[in-house]
Parts: C-alpha cells; structure tokens; sequence
C-alpha cells in the first residue's frame, strides 16, 4: 500500500535518494538562516528588540541545515547539487513572496513594512514545515538513525510558527491589520502553488533515482495535485489565520545546540 510512511522509508532506504532529500532540505535551511541573519542585522530602530528574535530564527535554520549534513555524512554522503525546479526558497523569491534578496544584500535598513512582509511570508511558509515535520515526527519518531534530528527540527518548527503568530498579532493591534491579512493571503496562494511545482520535481527526480513505474509515479503526481486543489480552493485559509499560541515567547534566549549532529 502506498503511504507517506512507506514512500519516505523508500527514499531513506536509498543513499541516492536520501543524499538528495537532505541535500535539498539543507540548502533550503541554510538559504533561510542567510535570509534571517539579514533581516536581524537591517531591522529599522523602531523594531530593534526584535532583532535577537530573528537571529535566534536564522539560528535555528543554520543548525537544521548542518543536520542534515551530518545525517548525510553519517552515511558517507556528500551533498549533491540540487536541481533549481526543486529549490523552493528561490522559487518563492522569484513570484515576489517574501523579501527580494537583492534588497537584504544592501545595507539600507528595512522599514516596518518590511518586517510586516517578512513575518507573514514567514507565518506561510513555518506552516508547511511544520505540518511536514510533523508527519515526519509521527512515522519515525523513534527511527534510530533520523528520529533524534526529526524530533529537534520538528519542535523548532512550531516554535518559529508560534513566533510569527504572535508577532503578527502585535503588529494587527498596531494597525498593520489589512496589510497583514492581503500580505498572507497572497503568499499562501503562491506557496500552495510552488509546493505543488517543487513536489511533482522532487517526486520526478526520487522516481528516477528509484526506478519507480509509471502507474506508481503517475498515482503520486495525481496525489500532489489533488493536496494543491484542496489548498487552491479552502486549504490555503489554514495559512491566513492568526490565534495567539500557546508558546508564548517562543524565540527568546539561544538557539539550542545540537553537538550530537554537527
């Protein structure tokens, strides 16, 4: 039977295939951690005490990406280079979601507007990681060689998600509320659809590499269209809405280490 805990343990079973799916989850970690360390370092004067809140972010998102690198180098892997159809940060960026990085690579500082567009692109995006570490988290939990880098990521996850939630709410209180609500609508309808485009290449690649058949790859891209209309016509909403979680303070202090991986 065909199931995300099957396909996964497929992919985890295979050095090709495992070097891959952590060589793009590394660099998409990586990506972010630059993305937020840029961030903290041009946050306007109004907002300076949100600062060591984005860095403690970028933090995270290094320690996610040297993760996956010593899981691949755990194995005897080196990492590949990742194909651009499957680079899902890039493909973000190039639909105008989020912060352009040619904007971070200067040194002007941001304006409150900024920082409004990069927490609710942000709010989008830790959604999808978190509901997909979280379904990593319930199959291999305990799996000896991944379930300790599954379980970490995971709840690094939920807290970056808790942290945009809680400091969009701030910022709605402060009037930003309108610019926040257009500001996620539109960044969830264009990451439902570069999820989407990135899943079908991800799958193309693994289904090679793996020799899967035609009927089984043709039964997966179906699955992934129907996940993208399903958040194309009422799914998409899950990504818009703001409640204040109940980590409160979720960024607050260092980011945790983990000696253990890297």
């Amino acid at each position: 039977m065909l199931s995300a805990r099957s396909l996964f343990q497929e992919i985890l079973d295979n050095d090709e295939s495992f070097r891959l799916f952590c060589s793009i989850a590394a660099s998409g970690e990586s990506q972010g951690g630059w993305e937020n360390g840029r961030i903290a370092a041009l946050v306007p004067p109004s907002e300076r005490e949100l600062a060591p809140k984005i860095t403690r972010h970028g933090a995270d998102e290094d320690k996610h990406g040297r993760i996956f690198n010593a899981l691949m180098k755990k194995r005897g892997l080196e990492p590949v280079e990742i194909p651009p159809e499957t680079d899902y940060t890039m493909l973000l960026e190039k639909y105008g979601i989020g912060l352009a990085h040619e904007k971070l690579k200067d040194d002007q500082p941001l304006t409150v507007q900024d920082i409004v567009t990069y927490l609710a692109h942000s709010r989008v995006t830790e959604q999808r990681a978190s509901e997909q570490m979280e379904l990593l988290r319930k199959h291999f939990s305990d799996d000896p060689d991944i379930g300790r880098a599954v379980r970490m990521i995971s709840n690094d996850e939920d807290n970056h998600l808790a942290y945009c939630h809680e400091e969009l709410l701030r910022f709605a209180y402060a009037g930003h509320g309108r610019a926040i609500q257009r500001t996620l609508r539109e960044s969830a309808l264009a990451e439902i659809r570069v999820y989407r485009d990135v899943s079908l290449a991800v799958m193309d690649h693994m289904g090679r590499i793996l020799g899967w058949p035609r009927a089984k790859a043709a039964t997966l891209a179906a699955g992934i269209h129907a996940v993208y209309a399903y958040d194309r016509l009422v799914g998409w909403r899950r990504m818009v809405a703001l409640r204040m979680p109940e980590r409160r303070d979720a960024l607050s202090g260092p980011a945790q280490a983990a000696p253990e991986f890297a």
